[in-house]
């Protein structure tokens, strides 16, 4: 094991910290292509797919609602030892999902590896941070920010071809020894403990209950069509909770999330351009296989084809992002990725049903290119406001603002997507053959109601790409006031 003064070659600090975060963000998405077989083996029947969807809906509430306190461990106790600690509950969690015999604790399990893996980002943030020299963080945070992407992105396609070769079960045994290797190589990065520093335990546990009670609150689409009193009890909870932060936070000697971060411009104006940038993220990620798949009569496998364009130059823009903040700004820079954004947006906005490349492709990579070029910009901004001691709390926070800022605008989406499509289809009724009626023409009706059903499917995806690019815009006033001090 090093020394704490020992200076790493960066391209060694960012392999390590890379892999680690590429590994865990991996099984945010893998289940989504290995989900058929998973149902098919717990015996899980198709009307409760619902159900079956909290395999996927549990890791995200896991990696979201551990990260402020698992960050906090990290500034006390050292990063490096902290990630590895993540890293042995994320192997507990993906062995106990791989063990699974029943829905339920497959759930259960896939809870506890995303306490673990959800740590990764904000730590593997913190880490670069401290071990990277000044003028190269902004590169370090592109390329932690693009292996998070990057382990998103093929998620499906590692999680199908497994499933394909071996069974879903592999995808999660296959975790322990890639983990294992990480957790070695992370001994030759150097511990720097802060002795003086202390670990809020009680805002923690708070905290943990705060976002995880605002995080179901926000994924239902209740929230918005007021059907329901469930969300917004859950939402009461989270304030009520939150409330009880405050003052406990007041009377902590060192308390978990500091005063001084929150009276930061910089830091808050970049985690609220991080939650915007997340709800017009999903906004696209939603829209386009959808698109693809519904009104397009695209196959799913075409849809993720198209969503891969967008997606898949993500991490390319987050390392320019990275290579670029140093020189032009965080500002600047964020600004120009979210034009960006909200140009592909506007042009995927006009898509027709024969929308065909080259339009299509150059849309989506421009959006995509543009969502990544913002990553490192906002995090670098958002780490500059806080002091050494607490980089692992505020790169935890600025990931659970995007985290709830998809969260939102994905219920948001659903709730309004569907009140609108029945707007667009007022008045149109399924044709029913009439007494009498020659074939011919009941064939024409009914071409002619499928024809309106579409135009209305497109004009409503249309209006969701035009909303994403909307939110791109709204988000470039608080990008401008990143501009100004700590």
């Amino acid at each position: 094991m090093l020394g704490t003064n020992r200076t790493l070659p960066t391209p060694f600090v960012l392999t390590i910290i890379g892999l680690g975060t590429f590994i865990t963000a991996l099984d945010q998405t893998v289940v989504v292509t290995a989900l058929p077989s998973v149902m098919l083996d717990l015996q899980v029947p198709i009307a409760d797919l619902d159900r079956a969807a909290w395999v996927i809906t549990a890791y995200l509430l896991g990696y979201t609602v551990a990260m402020p306190l698992i960050g906090r461990l990290g500034d006390v106790y050292g990063y490096p030892r902290v990630y590895q600690a993540s890293l042995i509950i994320f192997c507990i969690g993906t062995s106990l999902v791989a063990v699974s015999s029943s829905l339920e604790w497959m759930v259960g399990a896939r809870v506890i590896q995303a306490i673990g893996g959800g740590a990764t980002v904000p730590i593997g943030m913190a880490l670069a941070t401290t071990l990277v020299p000044r003028g190269q963080r902004g590169l370090a945070l592109g390329i932690v920010g693009a292996s998070a992407e990057a382990g998103s992105m093929l998620g499906p396609v590692y999680g199908g071809a497994i499933v394909e070769l071996l069974s879903w079960r592999w995808i999660f045994w296959l975790n322990v020894p890639q983990s294992a290797v990480i957790f070695m190589a992370l001994f030759w990065l150097p511990n720097r403990r802060d002795t003086g520093a202390r670990v809020d335990y009680m805002g923690g546990v708070i905290l943990v209950g705060a976002l995880l009670l605002l995080s179901l609150a926000l994924s239902r689409t209740g929230l918005f069509t007021f059907d329901s009193p469930y969300p917004f009890l859950l939402a009461a909870g989270a304030v009520g909770l939150i409330a009880l932060l405050v003052l406990v936070e007041t009377k902590a000697y060192q308390p978990l999330l500091a005063p001084a971060l929150f009276r930061s411009w910089a830091f808050l104006t970049s985690n609220l351009t991080q939650i915007l940038v997340g709800v017009a993220l999903i906004i696209a990620m939603i829209t386009v296989p959808l698109m693809a798949n519904t009104v397009m009569g695209k196959s799913p496998f075409t849809g993720a084809l198209w969503l891969l364009r967008l997606t898949g130059v993500i991490p390319l823009g987050a390392v320019c992002g990275g290579l670029l903040v140093s020189r032009l700004g965080p500002s600047p820079l964020t600004v120009v990725g979210l034009v960006l954004v909200a140009l592909g947006m506007f042009l995927a906005s006009g898509w027709e049903l024969g929308v065909a490349d080259p339009e299509l492709t150059v849309h989506l990579l421009i959006a995509g290119f543009g969502f990544g070029l913002v990553i490192a910009p906002i995090t670098v901004h958002a780490l500059d406001a806080a002091s050494e001691d607490y980089r692992g709390t505020a790169a935890s926070l600025v990931v659970v603002s995007r985290m709830m800022g998809m969260t939102l605008g994905l219920a948001a989406l659903s709730a309004w997507g569907v009140q609108h499509f029945q707007v667009l289809t007022t008045g149109l009724e399924f044709p029913l053959p009439l007494a009498g009626e020659a074939a011919g023409i009941f064939e024409t009706r009914a071409a002619e109601y499928s024809a309106n059903v579409n135009a209305a499917g497109l004009a409503l995806f249309q209006r969701f790409f035009l909303t994403a690019s909307i939110i791109s815009l709204i988000a470039i006033v608080p990008a401008l006031g990143m501009r100004r001090g700590n």
